[in-house]
């Protein structure tokens, strides 16, 4: 499902519970310099990362100082972020002119503790190649690294590098729990465009062999994936960007299902198979 652009007021798009991803949790909140925010959210754990500015924030009363290092937008700088455990009290604060930050969730029962996770901490995956039209560049910020300090909780950067290309392909889901084939994740996104009047398009084929749906990207899009295969790309001339937000059912790692009459492909895009192992 596509959710276009709008002024959300700091309330989550994705809140606690929500119907049709059940596992996510995500929130867009914009920030003056000295303004700050507070949220609750329980039974989920979050992570918040600054798409620009920078923030002070605080988690039930443990401190984290000038987490966000990045400018205009995502591309000027890198990812900072933190980790905050299943309903706790977080408290940001905006020391930067402005901010703009996501706040991703997955539902988790258990408590953990929170950290942060700093430029030097992203673990970062290319791969692709100009010529399969697959060239895209990952960013890590609550990856495998963390297995034992996160619960059920993935979230990453996604680039294409260059402009135009193709993401998620060959197609994949994850939507039903069997392993080893597959794992129930749902999985949320919010996309970006450099320049900001690019566009792609979001394909959503929910039944292997029917007809599926094809979604208008433009930036500030949400999509929501609750089912299906779901490639997407940038039209000619722009750089895409989404925030990506996953939640696991069972189990943390991903496990994605290919989808049989294009899995072959997978052979042909230079890196892939690293990028496959970094979500599980």
């Amino acid at each position: 499902m596509h959710i276009p652009p709008f002024d959300n007021n700091n309330r989550p798009i994705i809140d606690a519970d929500d119907a049709r991803v059940p596992l996510n949790y995500f929130n867009i909140v914009k920030l003056a310099r000295d303004q700050s925010f507070t949220y609750i959210v329980p039974g989920y754990e979050t992570g918040i990362v600054p798409a620009t500015g920078t923030v002070d924030i605080d988690v039930e009363g443990e401190a984290f100082h000038g987490i966000g290092q990045r400018g205009v937008d995502v591309w000027d700088g890198e990812p900072e972020g933190v980790y905050a455990p299943s309903g706790a009290k977080v408290t940001m604060t905006c020391i930067s002119e402005r901010t703009e930050v996501f706040i991703a969730g997955a539902r988790f029962d258990g408590v953990l503790s929170p950290f942060a996770v700093r430029v030097e901490d992203i673990d970062r995956v290319q791969y692709g190649s100009d010529d399969t039209k697959t060239h895209r560049k990952i960013k890590h910020i609550l990856g495998t690294k963390y297995r034992d300090r996160v619960g059920r909780l993935l979230v990453s950067e996604l680039f294409t590098v260059g402009q135009g290309g193709w993401s998620g392909f060959p197609p994949h889901k994850h939507d039903t729990d069997r392993l080893p084939l597959e794992t129930r994740h749902d999985e949320t996104y919010n996309f970006r465009f450099r320049p900001n009047h690019g566009f792609g398009l979001q394909l959503v084929q929910r039944e292997d062999g029917e007809i599926g749906d094809a979604y208008h990207l433009v930036d500030g899009s949400t999509i929501i994936l609750d089912k299906g295969y779901h490639p997407c790309v940038a039209a000619p001339g722009y750089e895409m960007y989404y925030f990506t937000i996953l939640g696991g059912l069972s189990q943390r790692p991903l496990v994605q299902f290919f989808q049989p009459a294009h899995a072959y492909q997978i052979e042909t895009i230079p890196g892939i198979k690293d990028m496959i192992a970094k979500f599980k």
